[in-house]
């Protein structure tokens, strides 16, 4: 064991459109140390019970709990983003898991947003689950770019206690993820790894086939003594099963690398 063990778990969203049953295989198979549940139309990711189920039959944690609050999600669990939220920690508290992700509120949901600094603080205090909100970025066609989020997509602006770090995000911003980091010191509590090359899409590639500097920030939670989850966060939809769990192995072994964890399950060579 190392000495400084970060927990590297893998996001269901990484393995869409397979689902929550498949996540939790493939991650004890690959050697992940648990599971990040996104709040999807999967009946699985909203059941406390069965996932409860599923991480005692594959021997895994439930690190964090994505609340539906993307683009795509804004039917599941309702209309009220508080109440997407208040489930998402209830949720959370019912699988042990320590930390909900949430995206800060699209620039038309005026009323959510007036009082969401205030609010995250005040439901993290009352469930005791950290509710870290995660960085986010403008959405760019060409030359041209809408701020789609408020208070805004740069946690660096705003007093919230816990952030979730995106790597690809801050590369769709134009931001540099280590000075992110750095800016942000222990209010960092949780990380989305993914790879991007800085284009206006948000690209969630394999950690090492982009252009960031996923591998500096890694050894940076290291030598701060981060006590969160590494989540990985990538896109697999386009790849068929072969290639995604290739891509998954590449994953772990990329982040076991760059935490110093090279005694630990999943820590085979880098590819060239």
């Amino acid at each position: 064991m190392t000495e400084t063990h970060i927990p590297v778990h893998l996001s269901t969203s990484s393995v869409y459109p397979e689902n929550a049953a498949y996540a939790f295989d493939v991650a004890q198979r690959l050697g992940y140390d648990g599971v990040e549940i996104m709040v999807w139309t999967d009946p699985v990711t909203q059941e406390a019970g069965a996932l409860r189920s599923l991480a005692e039959l594959h021997g895994l944690t439930i690190g964090a709990i994505h609340a539906p609050t993307l683009l795509l999600s804004q039917r599941l669990w309702g209309w009220d983003p508080w109440g997407k939220i208040e489930r998402s920690l209830d949720l959370a508290a019912e699988v042990g898991a320590g930390c909900v992700v949430v995206h800060p509120p699209f620039r038309w949901q005026r009323g959510y947003a007036e009082n969401f600094i205030e609010g995250v603080a005040q439901r993290q205090a009352s469930w005791g689950v950290k509710l870290a909100v995660e960085n986010m970025f403008p959405w760019r066609s060409g030359v041209n770019a809408m701020q789609a989020y408020l208070p805004g997509p740069d946690p660096r602006d705003f007093p919230y206690g816990d952030v979730t770090l995106d790597i690809s995000h801050a590369a769709t911003s134009g931001i540099d993820p280590l000075a992110l980091a750095q800016d942000l010191g222990d209010r960092v509590s949780h990380l989305h790894l993914g790879d991007s090359f800085g284009s206006f899409k948000d690209e969630h590639l394999v950690p090492g086939r982009g252009s960031q500097r996923c591998g500096d920030v890694l050894e940076h939670l290291v030598s701060t003594g981060f006590d969160g989850v590494v989540s990985l966060e990538v896109s697999t939809r386009k790849m068929r099963t072969d290639v995604r769990e290739e891509a998954l192995a590449e994953s772990l072994a990329y982040a076991r690398h760059h935490l110093g964890q090279h005694d630990l399950p999943g820590a085979q060579p880098l590819r060239a």
